[in-house]
């Protein structure tokens, strides 16, 4: 089946079978090696996309759910070769050791922070949830959306 979507802001036709996990179209067909699949179950959060401006798991949607659609990935969020706010703010509070999960909660992170231009720490640990890191203890990752939130906060005024 041909499928048509939007990655990034770039145009996207496939030819796959629709029940092919859409994160494994991501990251094997199209290239986006950020969207990484783990759990395949929907519970790591490592394969965290903004799909339509949402938060989504890719490993649970099917490349079929995804025509039509407008997905970001985290090749997505720098702009003109400079890393986003959120990325520098992550990088400047050690917020990721193997980098592994990293994409998902850049993924999930810039997700709250379009909903919610200055959340508290409790906001941000329970968008959080759904991402799991083994490395960093969580703390690092918090201070990092704070930061970030801090950063375009005071770009928009």
């Amino acid at each position: 089946m041909i499928l048509n979507f939007n990655v990034n802001e770039t145009n996207h036709e496939v030819n796959i079978d629709p029940s092919m996990p859409l994160s494994d179209v991501l990251h094997d067909l199209l290239g986006y090696k950020s969207v990484k699949q783990s759990c395949s179950t929907g519970i790591c959060g490592a394969c965290t996309i903004r799909f339509n401006g949402e938060a989504r798991k890719s490993c649970l949607h099917m490349a079929g759910q995804a025509s039509g659609s407008n997905i970001s990935t985290v090749e997505g969020l720098s702009s003109n070769g400079s890393l986003s706010p959120l990325q520098e703010s992550f990088i400047n509070n050690f917020s990721f050791q193997c980098g592994f999960c990293t994409p998902g909660f850049l993924m999930s992170s810039a997700a709250l922070l379009d909903e919610n231009p200055n959340p508290s720490e409790d906001q941000i640990r329970d968008y959080l949830h759904g991402n799991i890191c083994r490395c960093t203890g969580y703390l690092s990752i918090i201070d990092g959306v704070k930061e970030a939130a801090t950063l375009l906060n005071k770009e928009g005024n």
